[in-house]
């Protein structure tokens, strides 16, 4: 039966199993044994042909595509589908900084990271008050550059000899919506059948993707809400207090929670949830936008932490203390809206992407109007607050956990004194055995939640490697205790030295999902320090 590594996940889990509610952990022990051709990636419905199913005796399907060919066709058209999801990211970030002015509910707290975007876009530095508005408009238009263009964002911002590299290859991309556009009109069939074409084109829509849409949009939100910095957050199911109008935010985009935080904090606000019986309002951090809100705001008593990755967001409804769930554009599961009911819990889009049954109306971003939105939002829980309560929920004791979140390419610098000598020294004289970039989501596929993660991240610092963590697998090893100078025990000795000397976790939080992007710059910067090319270094 599928479990959780966590222990607040597990005991929630035995009390929605009693309840007969439905959640990913019981739909995963109902799928029974999985369809092999689809594990191997040699089953095809594209056409009306199909579906086709290749064997050792039919080496080929309807159209005359062989195995390799499937396989690598149906992983490039899944990519397309996560690279277009950070494209609408980066658009909505752009909206977002074009709305930027002093006194707004969005201005600018990091002016470095918008005159870095500046400077590859090619955007003067003055007027500075039109400067978000030149630079968004400027990427927006780098985004839709054709794809026989290449893009300056790899050009200016990928080591040279990854350039070279890709150059030769024939994978330096263009703008990223056009790239995307390239690769999924290669996976229509009867267009390219041939997997080393079909493996190239994947390759350079990542690249695409890395340069052209997560670092962009990952400079953007550092220039809106501050790049990040190392600070103590609190973890886990146990930050929910039902006694309190909750608000959590779910999903991958920080602005609408900024808002709410914002909003939040206002006296008014608080008032009005006191007067409808509450102790008060708070907003909850869930899966990549709670991520992304620990990562830049401290922990206090209305902004209260992150509950986890995108399998305990249905257990986190069913703490029956969430008075409205905020989705935006991912990661919220289609049978939420009946666990958000069977809970008192409204769900609100805030996003026109998403659409779930159960749902109520919409309240679709718009950066110029975030403010008003989130005092809707706010007003909406505190009406719901009294409802919530006429529902009798019985609550087990969950854990509340403690992490160290903001973790960069800068505070990475700032803790080293502003080079990376000091990190390249331990590597060369073998103190540190490498570091390990750890990008995961959380899966039931061959275990409990997170269970693989855990024991990766076990593995891997105990035998002196310095893990930064982005993701579903970021909350988890942050739940899990993983992510306190503590954790600095459970270390080789050399990496808890280094952990000691530099006062840091031996597994850094370095954000989200989206955050690889900031990964490939520290590599890059490592790379350069070294004189190597990025494939040289233990990492």
């Amino acid at each position: 039966m599928a479990d959780s590594y966590h222990s607040a996940n597990h005991e929630m889990l035995k009390q929605t199993r009693e309840a007969g509610e439905s959640t990913a952990f019981d739909r995963m022990d109902d799928m029974g044994v999985r369809c092999k051709f689809c594990e191997k990636g040699v089953r095809c419905s594209l056409c009306s042909q199909g579906p086709c199913r290749l064997t050792d005796k039919v080496t080929r399907g309807v159209c005359g595509i062989d195995a390799d060919g499937m396989a690598m066709r149906n992983f490039l058209l899944q990519n397309t589908m996560g690279t277009a999801t950070y494209m609408y990211h980066a658009v909505e970030v752009m909206k977002t900084l074009r709305q930027a002015a002093p006194g707004g509910t969005y201005e600018i707290k990091d002016w470095s990271k918008l005159e870095t975007l500046a400077g590859v876009v090619g955007e003067p530095l003055e007027p500075r008050d039109t400067l978000p508005l030149r630079v968004a408009d400027a990427i927006l238009a780098e985004m839709n550059r054709d794809h026989q263009s290449p893009s300056p964002f790899v050009e200016k911002m990928a080591p040279a000899k990854r350039v070279a590299k890709w150059k030769e290859l024939g994978i330096l991309p263009g703008g990223v919506l056009h790239e995307n556009m390239f690769a999924t009109a290669s996976c229509l069939t009867n267009v390219d059948g041939n997997y080393v074409s079909l493996a190239l084109k994947g390759l350079r829509l990542g690249v695409a993707t890395a340069y052209g849409a997560q670092i962009p949009l990952e400079f953007a939100q550092d220039a809106l809400f501050g790049t990040p910095t190392p600070h103590p957050i609190k973890v886990d199911l146990g930050i929910i207090d039902p006694a309190y109008v909750n608000i959590a935010v779910n999903g991958h985009e920080p602005m609408v929670g900024a808002a709410l935080i914002a909003a939040a904090h206002e006296p008014a606000a608080q008032e009005k949830a006191r007067a409808a019986g509450a102790k008060g309002l708070r907003i909850v951090g869930s899966i990549e936008t709670g991520q992304e809100l620990v990562q830049r705001f401290e922990v206090d008593d209305v902004f209260v932490g992150l509950t986890g990755n995108w399998l305990s967001e249905e257990l986190a409804v069913a703490t029956g203390g969430l008075d409205v769930f905020a989705a935006d554009m991912n990661c919220t599961v289609p049978t939420l809206g009946a666990t958000c009911a069977a809970h008192g819990t409204l769900l609100v889009p805030v996003s026109d992407v998403i659409g779930i049954d159960g749902a109520e109306t919409p309240v679709v971003f718009d950066p110029a109007n975030a403010a008003d939105q989130a005092r809707q939002l706010i007003d909406m829980a505190i009406a719901n607050f009294p409802e919530r309560q006429k529902l009798s929920q019985s609550l087990p004791e969950l854990r509340e956990g403690d992490a160290v979140a903001g973790f960069s390419t800068e505070s990475i610098l700032g803790a080293l004194g502003g080079s990376l000598d000091p990190l390249l020294d331990v590597i060369k004289n073998g103190t540190l055995k490498g570091v390990c970039g750890l990008v995961s989501c959380t899966t039931l596929r061959d275990g409990d939640q997170d269970s693989h993660t855990v024991a990766i991240a076990h593995e891997l610092i105990k035998n002196d490697v310095l893990v930064l963590a982005m993701g579903c697998g970021n909350a988890a090893l942050q739940v899990a205790g993983l992510e306190t100078p503590e954790a600095k025990e459970k270390a080789g000795p050399g990496l808890k030295a280094v952990c000691e000397l530099l006062g840091i976790p031996p597994i850094l939080s370095f954000g989200t999902c989206t955050d690889t992007g900031r990964i490939m710059l520290l590599v890059g910067a490592i790379a350069d320090a070294l004189g190597v090319d990025t494939s040289d270094l233990p990492v």
